[in-house]
């Protein structure tokens, strides 16, 4: 006997049989189950999710001698003609080759007439978008006014080509692409019951390839099979694929979370040695980045089964969430720059160093942690430079060449520049240098910092100024300017309790609450502990007086130039109106 391909010989049979498309199948199942039967079925979707697949299940539902039911028999003789494709009620049309008028109109012709075999006669129109505009003129009557003995199965890869006329006579169903995670599923299925030998690995791989068609994933199982010997290895399907074995890329990550630079370069290299594709690689690369966002944030929605699991959790772990974000979104816009690139090597290489050079220099967590730059000393705690002032006024003659035109002899050459000491009324009047600075009168008072508020003296008033002071990320800074300060616990815990307002925590997780914890140990210069509680914030939190206060800032900037004279002017002159959306308050 013949070989027969995984793709037909694993073709579905019967509605429970099939991978996914479970939207689909039960409002199906319904229909059949509760005699709520519709004339024309429309099925879309890309190659390879089963839309012909199910228009055929549903040829069996309708004319399995057993009746009309959404568990066909699979052994009576209609049952096993439409298996065999030799059912003579079931009249399957491909649109692509048939397209003229005369073709729909030929088969048209014989709609009237009653089933020969069947309870149904069964038209399916497979890739129905390539009809011609007058084919689906010829079939639009009989699509409205069908007899009751007909049945229309449309299927196609793009509904937006079918005329509205012909979408509003269907009942339409959209199926899904698969996801890897399913398909990994049904290849594991098959090739158990094939037996055999496999690694998962190489499974997800094809299903990534295979991008969402069951159909691509068992033909590229059939190569990968044939390829190895009859077994499928990672290895194996990696090199029939051209993509690279994911510890490359899983190599690339860690260097990239630990902030080495040489050991990115070194991980790129040792990658260049496969040969790889880079853009495929790039993909690799934002794939792990989303497993890992995926850990941080919904951890039970990550299949435990996928490869590199435990070097995913790793990464999860060392590599806060602000730079998770932050290297996907520099990896997928660098994607459209690769092609720009001089080669792709130093393309990919630009982009791996350009998600390390922007990220901040200082990191929740992670062992690639660097530190700080120290900060700047205090402006007073720094002397001012003695300043040399000379009553005398210095003369300043331009160089001349020998070559030098005669007027570069002139006076005019000559300029006297005005001691730092003097006044601007005591300038040269001829003189176009500048004045000098003006230094700062004895006893001026300097600006003063804002005071630190001490643990003992921190209440709920002071929050609002404390947080102001405190400098932390972006992500637990949002966090913060949605809470209030409650007070202290009695005791020997004494935790700094605070609510944050529940509108506004879908960023929050339990580990903001150690964060804060760090933030304010630093502040105060003793260790404390913070306990987060959700809640409705009755106080007025950071991030509203913030907003209060730009309101009024902003209030008081359009009273002040509505009460300027010079806007008065200008409106009485001008008949003018300001427009009080364009102002903006100084800060």
């Amino acid at each position: 006997m013949s070989y027969q391909v995984l793709a037909r010989k694993w073709r579905p049979r019967i509605f429970a049989e099939m991978a996914g498309q479970q939207h689909v199948l039960q409002a199906l199942i319904n229909a059949l189950d509760h005699n709520r039967l519709h004339h024309a079925y429309l099925f879309t979707g890309t190659r390879g999710v089963g839309k012909t697949t199910i228009a055929r299940i549903l040829s069996k539902c309708l004319n399995c001698e057993v009746g009309v039911t959404s568990q066909p028999c699979g052994e009576c003789a209609s049952c096993k003609e439409i298996s065999e494709g030799r059912f003579i009620d079931l009249i399957e049309v491909d649109a692509a080759s048939r397209t003229g008028v005369d073709d729909m109109r030929d088969l048209l012709d014989n709609v009237q007439y009653a089933p020969s075999r069947g309870r149904y006669k069964i038209y399916l129109i497979d890739e129905v978008h390539m009809l011609s505009k007058n084919s689906f003129a010829a079939l639009l009557k009989t699509l409205e006014e069908p007899p009751p003995h007909v049945k229309f199965l449309f299927a196609t890869t793009d509904p937006q080509k079918l005329p509205i006329t012909v979408l509003s006579r269907c009942l339409q169903f959209n199926l899904k692409n698969l996801s890897a995670e399913r398909i990994t599923e049904h290849l594991r299925f098959v090739l158990g019951e094939e037996k055999l030998p496999f690694e998962e690995a190489a499974l997800w791989s094809l299903a990534r390839a295979a991008d969402g068609s069951m159909r691509d994933a068992l033909s590229l199982t059939d190569q990968a099979i044939g390829h190895g010997g009859g077994q499928v290895v990672e290895a194996d399907v990696n090199a029939m694929l051209g993509t690279i074995e994911r510890s490359y890329v899983i190599d690339i990550c860690k260097a990239l979370a630990a902030g080495a630079g040489p050991h990115i370069l070194a991980a790129v290299a040792k990658m260049a040695e496969q040969a790889p594709d880079y853009d495929t690689a790039l993909a690799d690369v934002l794939t792990v980045w989303h497993q890992v966002a995926i850990v941080q944030t919904v951890p039970e929605a990550l299949d435990k089964g996928i490869a590199n699991y435990s070097e995913i959790l790793a990464l999860a772990a060392a590599v806060s969430r602000e730079d998770v974000q932050l290297f996907y979104q520099i990896c997928l816009l660098g994607r459209k720059d690769l092609q720009l690139s001089p080669d792709a090597k130093s393309g990919f290489e630009m982009v791996m160093l350009r998600a390390l050079a922007f990220r901040p220099e200082t990191s929740p967590r992670g062992s690639g942690v660097r530190a700080a730059a120290p900060a700047a000393a205090p402006v007073a705690d720094v002397a001012p430079l003695p300043v040399e002032v000379e009553p005398s006024v210095k003369k300043f003659e331009a160089p001349v060449k020998d070559d030098a035109p005669p007027w570069a002899t002139s006076e005019l050459t000559q300029l006297e520049t005005p001691s730092p000491a003097q006044s601007p009324a005591q300038m040269p009047k001829q003189s176009p240098a500048p004045v000098a600075p003006e230094l700062p009168e004895q006893g001026a008072p300097e600006p003063q910092a804002p005071s630190k508020i001490a643990l003992n003296a921190f209440c709920p008033d002071n929050w609002i100024e404390l947080r102001k002071q405190l400098t932390i990320g972006a992500s637990l800074g949002e966090i913060a300017s949605h809470c209030v300060y409650l007070g202290r616990h009695e005791g020997d815990n004494g935790a700094l309790k605070f609510l944050i307002d529940s509108d506004h925590n879908s960023l929050y997780d339990s580990a903001h609450q150690a964060q804060l914890s760090e933030a304010l140990s630093d502040y105060f210069q003793e260790p404390v502990t913070v306990e987060i509680s959700l809640g409705v914030a009755e106080q007025e939190t950071p991030r509203a007086a913030n907003v209060r206060e730009k309101a009024e800032r902003l209030a008081e900037a359009i009273e002040t130039l509505q009460s300027d004279p010079a806007v008065i002017k200008f409106k009485q002159v001008f008949e003018g109106i300001l427009d009080e959306r364009s102002v903006q308050p100084i800060d």
